[in-house]
Formats: C-alpha cells, sequence, structure tokens
C-alpha cells in the first residue's frame, strides 16, 4: 500500500509568499510583519532575494489565523500555534533521521 505521507515531497515544500497568502488568505503585508517580529522565519531563495516558506512555517499561519479567528490576540495565538507545532516538528525530525540513515 502507498504511503499516505511522502515525507521526502513535504519537508522539500518551499512556497513564495504570494503562494502562502493564497493558501492562507494573510495577505503579504501582514506576513511580512510577521516575519519582522520574528513569529514565522523564511529560508533564502536560491536566487537571492526570494523568501520561501516551508511547510511548518505555512502550518503555523493557518494556526495563528485560525486562533485569531476564534478571537485570541496575536500574541496568544502565537503561543498556542508554538505549542500545537511541537509534535509537527518533532515527526519532521524523526522522520529526517530515519531517512539520513
Amino acid at each position: 500500500m502507498e504511503e499516505l505521507f511522502d515525507f521526502q515531497l513535504i519537508s522539500k515544500l518551499r512556497l513564495s509568499i504570494g503562494g502562502v497568502e493564497e493558501i492562507t488568505g494573510i495577505n503579504q503585508r501582514k506576513l511580512r510583519y510577521w516575519e519582522e517580529k520574528g513569529i514565522i522565519h523564511s529560508l533564502e531563495g536560491r536566487c537571492g532575494a526570494n523568501k520561501l516558506f516551508d511547510y511548518v512555517n505555512i502550518k503555523k499561519v493557518l494556526y495563528i489565523k485560525e486562533f485569531t479567528e476564534e478571537g485570541f490576540t496575536l500574541q496568544a495565538s502565537v503561543k498556542k500555534a508554538d505549542e500545537k507545532l511541537i509534535p509537527v516538528v518533532k515527526v519532521f525530525h524523526e522522520l529526517k533521521n530515519s531517512a539520513d540513515r
């Protein structure tokens, strides 16, 4: 049976800020603000200037959006998102370690 989760694919997923905006509905100005504040982190693109976001940061944006829509402050939403991401990050590290073997 084929695996539903493809770690190799997900670990290589990179989206531009425009792609993140399209998927999450959060405008680029707000995403840049969140990055400036250290809430999310981009990776430098291979071409230099393009900022790219990985799966974990995209997921974090979605969590923050969900929590702020529920009425939480940005600060509280970030804290809740970080807590919710702990198992995701842990699984990513475990999968990476097993893939490297």
